[in-house]
């Protein structure tokens, strides 16, 4: 793998409650400079991360890290979000209500907003977040198979805010429920080259990290000997 190759897995994040306008647009010119996937942002700096960006992907979250806002907030956020130009969405899942075994009620609002907002755009990449860290093994499978239901287009293992972050355990758990009909994005305590690494020779599809270009220096020091 070359840096290129590893830089293309990265989103690289600051989901901070203090991250000001410059963080934002420092962000952005660094994922110009490494050739990140995207600069994920809050959705108030959705905006300003496109026009610092120019072609480059925007992603946000909504309803994050906790899950619980009502379908309807989730619905105007996703919509608001994808008018401003966000290319990416990563969503909350509903937790408590899917551990309440309420799983239907949790399909039908994922359904909602991926119709929503592919409605507006219908290149818009979904991604709902399962937090694995609450969830049992089984949980675990079969929340990963109501996101591959949905339409939606990764399952997210982790906030990066839960308990702890994504294991190489719950990439085997996602992969056994979904196959290969959905992709899988990690984050939360990827912080190293080796811990990027071996999550991509797992199979993953997207790292979220506010840690991208540590990975990035690290792997140019490994590849200098």
């Amino acid at each position: 793998m070359d840096k290129k190759n590893l830089a293309n897995y990265l989103d690289f994040a600051n989901h901070h409650q203090d991250a000001t306008p410059k963080d934002i647009k420092e962000l952005c010119q660094k994922v110009k400079k490494y050739g990140f996937h995207s600069a994920f942002v809050n959705p108030f700096y959705v905006s300003l991360a496109k026009e610092t960006l120019a072609n480059g992907i925007v992603g946000t979250v909504i309803d994050f890290p906790l899950g619980q806002e009502t379908k309807e907030i989730k619905i105007l956020a996703s919509i608001d979000a994808v008018k401003k130009g966000a290319d990416e969405l990563d969503i909350a899942m509903n937790v408590g209500l899917f551990k309440a075994s309420e799983h239907e009620q949790v399909l039908e609002e994922m359904k909602t907003v991926v119709a929503a907002a592919k409605e507006i755009r219908r290149t818009v990449v979904l991604k709902f977040i399962i937090e694995t860290s609450l969830l049992t093994s089984n949980e675990i499978k079969k929340a990963s198979q109501l996101v591959l239901q949905s339409g939606a287009d990764f399952v997210k293992a982790n906030s990066g805010w839960g308990r702890r972050g994504s294991s190489l355990k719950d990439v085997d758990l996602i992969r056994e429920a979904v196959g290969d009909k959905v992709k899988i994005k990690v984050a939360g305590d990827i912080d190293t080259y080796r811990e990027a690494i071996s999550f991509i020779n797992r199979g993953v599809d997207r790292i979220g990290t506010s840690h991208a270009v540590r990975i990035i220096e690290e792997f140019e020091k490994k590849e200098r000997g």
